[in-house]
C-alpha cells in the first residue's frame, strides 16, 4: 500500500509539472532577448539617434538691408539721379520653410528651403536653400548654425546699374545664419505634442557679406 501511493504521488508530480511550466513567468534571458529587441541608440527627443526627419514651419520677422554708397543694396534713386531718400529696403517677413534633418546621434546635418513675402517695405519676395549642422540637446532641443544661397526681390525699386541705366529688383548672394529650436518639453509643456513634434525657432541671418540683418520667430514641426 505503501509502495502504491508513493507511486502516485510520482505521477502526479509529472501531470503536474507541465501546467506549472505553463503558468510560470518567462525566464531572466527570455526578458533580457526581448528587451534588447527593442533597443538602441535614442536622441534626446527619444526618437532614433539615426534616421530621417522631415519638417516644415512659418516664421516671421524683420529684415533690414545695408543702403548705402558702393555697399549692401545700391541706393533708391528718383528718375532724375538724385537718391530717393523715403525708400528703404526693410520690411516685415511671413516665410514658410520645408525641410529634412538627418539625426546623427548626438549632432544632425540637414537642408532646408523656404520662401517669404514681405509684408511692409519695400521687400517684395524671397527664396533660397541652405544646409544646417548642429546639435541637438534637452528633449527635443537644436543649436545650429546654415549656410545657403538666397534670392531676394524688391518691390517697385528702382536702382539704377552702372552698365547703362537698366533697373535692377533682383539680387542674389549667400547667407548665414545661427539659431536654436526648443520643444513643449524644454519650456514646461511636457504632454501636450507626443513626441515634441512642435518646436518654436529663433534665428538670426544675414544676407552676401553681413548686408542686411533679419531676425525671425516661429513654429516648426517635425515628423
Amino acid at each position: 500500500m505503501r509502495n502504491f501511493t508513493l507511486a502516485a504521488a510520482i505521477a502526479a508530480a509529472f501531470v503536474a509539472a507541465p501546467a506549472f511550466a505553463q503558468d510560470a513567468p518567462p525566464a531572466p534571458q527570455d526578458q533580457v532577448q526581448v528587451r534588447t529587441s527593442d533597443s538602441g541608440p535614442r536622441a534626446p527627443d527619444g526618437s532614433k539617434a539615426f534616421g530621417i526627419e522631415p519638417y516644415f514651419g512659418v516664421l516671421g520677422g524683420w529684415e533690414q538691408f545695408d543702403n548705402e554708397p558702393d555697399h549692401g543694396i545700391p541706393q533708391a534713386l528718383n528718375a532724375n539721379g538724385t537718391i530717393r531718400r523715403g525708400y528703404k529696403p526693410s520690411g516685415a517677413l511671413v516665410q514658410g520653410i520645408a525641410g529634412i534633418n538627418l539625426p546623427l546621434g548626438p549632432v544632425f546635418v540637414g537642408v532646408e528651403g523656404n520662401v517669404a513675402k514681405g509684408v511692409s517695405g519695400n521687400i517684395d519676395w524671397e527664396y533660397g536653400g541652405a544646409g544646417r549642422f548642429g546639435l541637438r540637446a534637452g528633449d527635443s532641443g537644436l543649436f545650429y548654425g546654415k549656410v545657403g544661397y538666397q534670392w531676394v526681390n524688391f518691390d517697385h525699386f528702382s536702382a539704377l546699374e552702372t552698365n547703362g541705366g537698366n533697373t535692377n529688383r533682383d539680387y542674389r548672394a549667400m547667407t548665414y545664419g545661427i539659431g536654436a529650436e526648443v520643444g513643449p518639453k524644454d519650456i514646461g509643456l511636457a504632454g501636450i505634442t507626443g513626441r515634441a513634434g512642435v518646436r518654436l525657432r529663433a534665428e538670426v541671418n544675414t544676407f552676401g557679406d553681413f548686408h542686411s540683418f533679419r531676425p525671425m520667430l516661429g513654429v516648426v514641426t517635425h515628423f
